[in-house]
């Protein structure tokens, strides 16, 4: 396989930063672009030296020359997104969460299996280098064994009932948007809990602008995760341990600093910079993947992001939140 050649389907915020990076990558074409206006194509297009301009989804899809489409609409058309494309025999790199439950997540998953395509979860985080170096780190005994992580994603966005992130049609909501990140880094260490304990503030649009979770685990170990988009504060992680703890330094899901704190010594303080934007890393597994001949990313696998699907499913309904024709 020579250069692999990238379509994106959308042309948001999110859009934006995965055609930075593919156009960084040395082995990636970026030929491609669908949208759901010829000219929201021709401008992304423009910006990117996209070439290939489409006014549909459908279009970017029946491209014959498109390897992998990257995914970029809000959460509720993911799933429709993704049966579009591996329907029409393109591998798949879908933005966080994949689906808006574990059931539609399930399927998709299947239809890559059946259809031999490869599927992935655009989830950046495992792959910035501070989240790695902390893995390694907690795996080397550094400090000990892990008894408590803690996890806040917090901003104070302007309430607008119509925005992607206060607007239930798009599964709008603190929980997939910045609870995904807490989740995804507790489940990282930890794995999957016995037991979560939640609670949220749903807002005038009915979404969760505020929640905090508790998961246990078997041996007494917890989780302490907290997401919310009507309230500022510090968004670090600190994973602590029988020996001392680390601390994901602001903002946690793409750090460029790590503490470490072992018991009776000094803290250490590491800066850990990432290449360009940082969603570069996941670019290249894609690649990897694909010239591997492997329909699944090692790093982050179907099982954890069906799992992690489900342990978000179960937090809703803990809170009595179903999106509209969920």
């Amino acid at each position: 396989m020579d250069k692999i050649r990238w379509g994106i389907l959308a042309t948001g915020w999110i859009a934006d930063q995965l055609a930075e990076a593919i156009t960084s990558q040395p082995d990636a074409d970026c030929l491609a672009v669908g949208s759901r206006s010829q000219e929201s194509a021709d401008k992304f297009g423009d910006k990117w030296g996209i070439p290939r301009c489409y006014s549909t989804y459908e279009a970017l899809a029946a491209d014959p020359d498109v390897d992998v489409i990257y995914i970029a609409t809000p959460h509720n058309l993911h799933y429709e997104n993704m049966k579009l494309c591996l329907n029409a025999g393109k591998h798949v790199l879908c933005e966080k969460p994949l689906t808006v439950n574990a059931a539609q997540a399930q399927e998709c998953l299947d239809l890559a299996k059946e259809k031999g395509l490869f599927l992935m979860e655009a989830m950046w985080m495992k792959f910035i280098p501070a989240v790695r170096q902390m893995q390694k780190w907690v795996a080397n005994g550094r400090i000990g064994t892990v008894r408590l992580v803690q996890a806040n994603f917090a901003f104070n966005i302007p309430f607008n009932p119509h925005s992607r992130l206060y607007d239930p049609e798009l599964a709008g909501g603190a929980l997939l948007d910045m609870g995904i990140y807490t989740s995804t880094l507790a489940h990282l260490v930890l794995g999957k809990p016995a037991r979560i304990l939640s609670a949220a503030r749903l807002g005038e649009t009915g979404v969760d602008e505020l929640n905090t979770s508790i998961w246990e685990y078997a041996d007494g170990t917890q989780a302490v995760l907290t997401s919310t988009q009507r309230l500022e504060r510090p968004c670090d992680a600190f994973i602590t341990g029988t020996q001392g703890y680390i601390k994901l330094h602001e903002n946690f899901w793409h750090s460029r600093k790590l503490t470490l704190k072992q018991s009776g010594q000094e803290a250490e303080v590491v800066q850990v910079p990432y290449e360009g934007n940082g969603y570069g890393y996941q670019v290249r597994e894609v690649h990897d993947c694909l010239r591997a001949g492997k329909l699944e990313s090692a790093i982050v696998t179907h099982a954890d992001t069906l799992e992690i699907m489900t342990l978000l499913d179960e937090m809703r309904s803990q809170w009595g939140l179903l999106y509209p024709n969920e």
